[in-house]
């Protein structure tokens, strides 16, 4: 008995002894160089206790027992496995460099390459540049960043539109490029930029893989996951901030404004307006009144983590960010919930799932045209008090007070929209991989804005005389399924050869309602919903549409390489889209690339300069389908008519646009030629490219048709006709520098820059197809022409200001734009030499499209502080100032102070009169070059000690200050020489653009 009492007390002594835990510290360090790693995932191997090393590759974790198992892993390292003995409570790694891993892969389309192996121009964006700059919205982040992408805001307002261009506008008219998000169709705009690890643009043939979608380019953005053996780990990044304008145009103050309106009085023999200017003082500075200083802040919260089966990743966020005109009234707020699960399910299968939940809400007011807040901003007296009206009709039919229409501005719009992706791998041999993937897209959104009963003043265009409310709902789904296998093998230590193969099935379809109530109980935005209407009107109050889109591909891929130096690939995808007829609704475009990496070579290899040099090459045809609408073989019976019936007339509907069943895709054949090379070690990195697109069969909506086809009538149009080609051409070049100046100092510079020429080779049909607008009755003064850039400016030439009668007299006649000349006018250019100024005269006065893009980034790190800025530039793009309105009672732009006021006092502004003049033609007097350099992002920040962190069990507090849009460099008058309408034709006019805000944020990263 008493043996076995002594046998039970050992066993339970044992036991005890093994159930002790303790803690193990020690720090990490890198082979090659010894610097210390910050950033290793330390994990007890089969548990979820596990810690991160700091900014000194130290670390400590506890509840460690003898016999575990401690995982060091890096990325770009080779992993280690550490048995824990008996009481060892210090533990120093090094961890080795992992040459594999060290070669950044790159996603490029239904998989992945090494980024030495990529022989297509390709552009990547990490997830360590989105943080730096902190946008608010993704497509910000690529400006600048990326060589060959040109991002212009089309307002500077909470959530407004974005445009991305990539290597120029080819198209009369959708020039976006395709956006993948992990594999399915999606929208930059609905991304929390923070859930994002990567992204890639697809700039050549490269993106033949996508066929029928490809041609504008492709952006390949990847989502965050977790990493397989590593501890959960929490981040939550905030910031908090201010706004304001980040520019106010020198407009006359109350008295400068009086003077020169008596001037203009007094020049056309009238009485003077204000006999007495001395009491007027300055003023109201309407700009002061609509501009104001506005909060953003921003919340984000993410968990990452996985272990040897399982991978996971969770994030939310939210946004919020008030306009700096009318605040409350032009706000923006985006929620997102996201989740990333990927699952070992055996040896040979893997599941991954993700889905990405956002909702936004949006307000905004009138702006980007003629009677918008900041035009009316502009163009209304300083004399006027901020609460007055135009109640006499002095300011024309649509200028108004801009703090009345703000007051009277009323509007919502909301959007919930899930989307995301279910894939499974199936891996029967290590060579080959089938994935069968379905992304999906699901939305809804509702809108609705209200007009009260207002009198703005006699004639007023906004004003109202019974109240209204317009409501809508819109779907839109969509969903992509792939199929596709891959195939990868290395033969004989020489040949690496990569087949991929499969189908892609895409489906979007969805649904619209709008609908217009009338007499709005109480005439309030409380009770503006149609139910509550009580009105009715005899024409046309409620409008639908719906479509429904399916396209099915086929596509296949063959990379091969031999001894890792000689490249060649080749690519084929069969696409059948139902926007076009039976006859033309199958595609096929092929694209082939090569490349030769001399470094590899023997009079390279061991060169103490050249660490990598490439030359690379592509060709390839891709297509776009995005343009006439969802569907050009048939009418959608969604035009207007009016019937007889039973002696009664009768709205009803129509044959809508007129059907061309012969349409078929524009066509894009892309040639790239570039070079990658490495250099000192790889710490100078350097890609440059020469390029050239000929976009043909561009599809055009508007190219004039008999009218025995029904063309003119109400609802309907032109049919869409393949009538067009164009070219574009340049040269990208990108370099960075990186360099560690011991342990303490860290430096990184990158500057990238891309040069353009565009032209229009061919029209079809017509002469040329016009666009945008300018002034009132003028005719449109873009147009879209053979030898020229899309979207050029047509109009005057001018020379200079008649300064006497003499000069007057010996010009030709101007007579036939408005009025005849006199000394003060401008003087316009008989460009046809036939002696007389007339429409025959117009010409090309100015060119959208900027000649050259570039930025120039810099980080630089010292022990726990880091700074970075980054810098944007655009050259050589024009942009027509439409924002002043030709009233003879108008305020006017501080310019008009240098204005002609007898000989020799101005050659460039004209004299001002209440009188008639040609001065109001559209002429190079109103197109400015727009040409600029901003300050994108400055940033300092600083991460708190991890000796002092340790004692609260945090990982990481990094706090930072930055400025987003600090300053612009331009002489062009407006707002914002940045902005564009997005229009191909016409884009480059500016009603008063919303300038960007610049934003003042204080933020923090924390990590645990």
């Amino acid at each position: 008995m008493n043996k076995i009492l002594v046998l039970i007390l050992f066993c339970i002594g044992t036991f005890s002894l093994q159930a002790q835990t303790f803690s193990v510290s020690g720090m990490v360090d890198e082979a090659d160089t010894g610097l210390p790693l910050p950033g290793v995932n330390i994990i007890v191997k089969n548990t979820s206790n596990g810690v991160v090393t700091d900014f000194d590759g130290n670390y400590t974790i506890n509840n460690v027992s003898a016999g575990d198992v401690l995982v060091f892993s890096y990325v770009g390292f080779l992993p280690q496995d550490i048995t824990v003995e008996e009481n060892q409570n210090v533990i120093d790694v090094t961890l080795k460099t992992d040459a594999a891993a060290l070669e950044e892969v790159v996603v490029i389309g239904y998989g992945t390459q090494q980024r030495k192996d990529i022989t297509g121009a390709v552009s990547v964006v990490s997830n360590e540049t989105i943080e730096e700059l902190n946008p608010i919205k993704i497509e910000q982040a690529l400006q600048g960043t990326a060589a060959g992408v040109n991002v212009t805001p089309s307002s500077g307002a909470p959530g407004a539109g974005i445009n991305v261009n990539i290597r120029g506008i080819a198209s009369n008219s959708e020039n976006g490029p395709l956006i993948l998000i992990d594999g399915y169709q999606g929208d930059l705009n609905t991304i929390n930029p923070n859930d994002i690890e990567s992204i890639s643009i697809l700039k050549d043939a490269q993106a033949a893989i996508y066929g029928i979608a490809g041609a504008n380019g492709v952006v390949l953005v990847t989502t965050k996951s977790g990493k397989k053996n590593t501890a959960p780990t929490v981040q939550y990044d905030a910031y908090v901030g201010m706004q304001e304008t980040s520019r106010k145009l020198p407009l006359l103050n109350a008295t400068e404004y009086a003077l020169l309106l008596n001037e203009s009085y007094a020049n056309n023999g009238q009485a003077l307006p204000y006999p007495n200017v001395s009491d007027l003082g300055r003023g109201t500075n309407f700009q002061d009144e609509v501009f104001d200083t506005s909060p953003i802040m921003s919340h984000n919260l993410t968990l990452n983590g996985g272990s040897e089966k399982v991978t996971y990743s969770f994030g939310v966020s939210h946004l919020d960010q008030e306009g700096i005109i009318g605040a409350e009234k032009s706000d923006f707020q985006r929620s997102t919930a996201r989740f990333n699960i990927g699952v070992d399910i055996s040896d040979e299968f893997k599941f991954t799932a993700n889905s990405i939940y956002t909702s936004l809400n949006r307000r905004s007011i009138n702006e980007n045209g003629l009677g918008s807040v900041l035009f009316n901003a502009l163009n209304i007296p300083s004399t006027f008090s901020r609460d007055q009206e135009d109640l006499e009709g002095r300011l024309g039919n649509e200028i108004i007070n801009p703090l009345s229409q703000i007051e009277n501005t009323f509007n919502d719009y909301n959007l919930n929209k899930f989307n995301g992706s279910f894939s499974l791998d199936y891996t029967p041999i290590e060579e080959l991989t089938f994935t069968s993937r379905i992304g999906y897209s699901l939305s809804n959104s509702k809108g609705k804005d209200f007009a009260p009963i207002i009198d703005y003043g006699p004639g007023k265009v906004f004003n109202n005389v019974r109240s209204t409310v317009n409501q809508n709902r819109i779907n839109d789904n969509s969903y992509t399924y792939d199929l596709f296998g891959t195939y990868e093998n290395i033969f004989n230590e020489t040949h690496h050869l990569t087949g991929t193969a499969g189908m892609t099935v895409i489906r979007d379809w969805g649904d619209g309602l709008y609908a217009t109530g009338y007499d709005v109980p109480n005439n309030s935005w409380d009770f503006a919903d149609i139910s509550l209407t009580t009105g009715t009107n005899d024409g046309l109050n409620n409008s639908a549409y719906k479509y429904d889109i399916r396209k099915l591909s086929f596509f296949g891929r063959l990379q091969y390489d031999y001894q890792g130096k000689y490249l060649v690939s080749g690519m084929f995808r069969r696409d059948a889209s139902t926007r076009f007829g039976p006859e033309n609704r199958v595609g096929y475009f092929p694209s082939a690339t090569a490349g030769w990496i001399l470094s590899e070579e023997d009079f390279l290899e061991d060169s103490n300069v050249i660490s990598f040099l490439k030359l690379r090459g592509s060709f390839g045809i891709l297509g776009n389908d995005e343009a006439g609408g969802a569907e050009f073989y048939r009418s959608l019976l969604d035009g207007e008519a009016t019937y007889v019936l039973n002696g009664s007339l009768v709205n009803g509907t129509a044959l809508g646009r007129i059907a061309n069943p012969g349409a078929g895709w524009e066509e894009a054949e892309k040639t790239n030629i570039g070079i990658d090379l490495r250099l000192f070690n790889n710490r100078v990195d350097i890609a440059a490219d020469i390029f050239r697109e000929d976009r043909k069969d561009l599809l055009v909506a508007g190219i004039p048709v008999s009218g025995i086809f029904g063309g003119g009538a109400p609802g309907s149009g032109a049919p869409t006709i393949n009538a067009g080609t164009t070219r574009n051409e340049g040269f990208e070049f990108a370099i960075n520098y990186k360099e560690n100046f011991g342990d303490d100092i860290r430096v990184g510079i990158g500057y990238n820059a891309t040069f353009l020429r565009n032209e229009v080779t061919a029209v079809n049909g017509t002469e040329f197809l016009p666009g945008g607008q300018f002034g009132v009755g003028q005719p449109q003064p873009a147009r879209f022409q053979e030898g020229f850039p899309i979207g050029y400016f047509y109009g005057y030439e001018t020379d200079g200001i008649f300064q006497n009668q003499a000069e007057v007299d010996a010009h030709p006649s101007q007579e036939t734009l408005g009025a005849a000349a006199s000394p003060g006018d401008i003087r316009y250019v008989d460009t046809n030499g036939d002696g007389v100024i007339n429409v025959d005269d117009r010409t090309n006065i100015g060119d959208p499209i900027p000649t050259a893009t570039m930025g120039l980034n810099l980080n630089f790190n010292y022990k726990n502080f880091d700074f970075t800025a980054y810098t944007y530039a655009s050259l050589g793009n024009d942009m027509v100032r439409n924002y002043e309105r030709n009233q003879p009672n108008v305020n006017r732009h501080a310019y008009y102070l240098e204005r002609w006021t007898g000989p020799g006092t101005s050659n460039e502004v004209p004299r001002v009169t209440t009188g008639a003049t040609s001065n109001v033609a559209f002429s190079d007097f109103y197109v400015e070059d727009a040409s600029y350099a901003r300050i994108q992002n400055v940033q300092l920040g600083y991460s708190l000690p991890e000796t002092f962190l340790e004692q609260v069990g945090i990982n990481r507090l990094r706090v930072y200050a930055s400025v987003q849009n600090l300053y612009t460099f331009t002489n062009y008058k407006g707002f914002d020489p940045s902005a564009s309408t997005g229009e191909a034709i016409g884009g480059g006019i500016d009603y008063g653009f919303y300038p960007v805000p610049r934003i003042f944020l204080a933020g923090l990263n924390l990590n645990f």
